[in-house]
């Protein structure tokens, strides 16, 4: 057991790997919470320690199997984001195929935790009925309202939707190895939600309004066994923007013996204007480079994000996007000189930008697909599609409407 203590409350609990878990008689999904995977984030822990002691207590009615996973239990005891590695970048397809063949290093204590993390995730797989969902806790170190970080996959956005808060797309385009990553490539629901600011009170009850609605729109439970409306009233009325979904276009990322400085008072979603200072680098201002929203600026010592910058989409182009993923357009594109596949499963792409110059980006998120830079001259693009259980997922009410 490891204890973990919340500023926000004064409190200290005592967690093990798994904080909790129900498995009903009833069948119906699997949902798999994780939280803590940064130690200085406890509000999730603790959020999902009184969710499940609170349907236990209240003998709410589940369907299906809900599991609750800590995350850095060594950082968490600390109270620090981590101790040598950052367990939410160590997910990356090099070292889960060192993880899967048994051939990883268990050198220092973020290894340690990665492979009980995985093994637990990994036996809830082989062991239970889907279709399986993957929700992880997190928060920010500058106050925030609260919001949704989404690969973009038709499945994700469609679930993510029923929430009343803002959607962020494309992250994975810019993290190496977070875990919702990995969970999207083997094809399953996978997103997460920031619930505020780590130390503050607010942060704890999003968290748990969060995992109150997510049982429901899982059909884990229904509306009438819970307050629902008071759960997705403590939500709504925590952002303007209930219904904005965001793309990220521009990710600062701190190098190794950078010296970073973000400029004071920025807040999540706050609009910055084109050559607006934000930041100081080694002394020198760091300004934007367009007009937009800032998201996640660091006020913390650790950690090599520096910030990203956000921009809404319109919903024209959320509409083409679904309806190109619909009929499969991505299938004509190595017909383009400068394009081919990169692999026989059809599932990414290479991308010559000396030839293939004159498509953006934004064209290829489009039809799913999200680009990782190889070379100077070309970008690997994957297609979130392709990996999808879409079938899984198929008789759901979320999935029909």
């Amino acid at each position: 057991m490891t204890k973990v203590f919340s500023k926000a409350l004064n409190k200290t609990i005592e967690v093990d790997r798994i904080i909790g878990k129900i498995n009903a008689t009833q069948p119906g999904p699997t949902i798999i919470f994780t939280a803590g995977l940064h130690g200085n984030e406890p509000s999730g822990i603790f959020a999902l320690h009184d969710v499940l002691n609170e349907i236990k207590e209240k003998n709410i009615s589940i369907k299906g199997n809900i599991y609750a996973i800590s995350g850095n239990l060594t950082a968490l005891k600390e109270g620090t984001r981590y101790l040598k590695q950052d367990l939410n970048r160590m997910w990356t397809s090099e070292r889960m195929k060192l993880i899967t063949s048994g051939n990883i290093e268990k050198n220092d204590q973020e290894t340690i935790q990665q492979l009980n993390i995985y093994n637990v995730i990994n036996k809830i797989l082989n062991t239970e009925e889907g279709p399986f969902y993957f929700m992880d806790l997190h928060t920010t170190s500058s106050e925030t309202t609260p919001f949704l970080t989404v690969n973009d996959s038709i499945i994700n956005r469609k679930f993510t939707e029923q929430y009343p808060v803002p959607l962020i797309l494309g992250i994975e385009e810019y993290l190496d190895g977070p875990l919702l990553s990995y969970l999207n490539e083997l094809g399953y629901v996978a997103f997460g939600f920031e619930g505020g600011q780590h130390d503050s009170f607010s942060s704890i009850k999003n968290h748990k309004s969060f995992i109150y609605q997510s049982l429901v729109f899982a059909e884990s439970i229904t509306k009438d066994e819970i307050d629902f409306q008071h759960h997705y009233n403590t939500l709504a009325k925590t952002s303007e923007d209930t219904r904005n979904i965001y793309e990220i276009y521009y990710h600062y990322r701190i190098e190794e013996d950078e010296s970073f400085k973000m400029k004071p008072g920025f807040l999540n979603f706050q609009k910055i204007n084109k050559g607006e200072e934000l930041a100081k680098s080694n002394g020198e201002v760091i300004i934007a480079k367009k007009q937009g929203r800032i998201l996640m600026p660091q006020y913390q010592s650790q950690g090599n994000d520096g910030y990203f910058s956000i921009r809404k989409i319109p919903s024209v182009f959320l509409k083409l996007s679904s309806y190109f993923r619909k009929i499969r357009l991505d299938r004509l594109l190595p017909i383009i000189p400068g394009i081919s596949w990169s692999s026989e499963k059809h599932d990414s792409l290479i991308l010559n930008r000396k030839i293939a110059w004159i498509f953006a980006k934004q064209f290829f998120h489009l039809m799913g697909y999200r680009s990782k830079k190889i070379d100077k001259t070309h970008l690997i693009i994957k297609n979130r599609e392709a990996f999808s259980k879409k079938e899984d997922y198929k008789e759901m009410l979320w999935a029909k409407s």
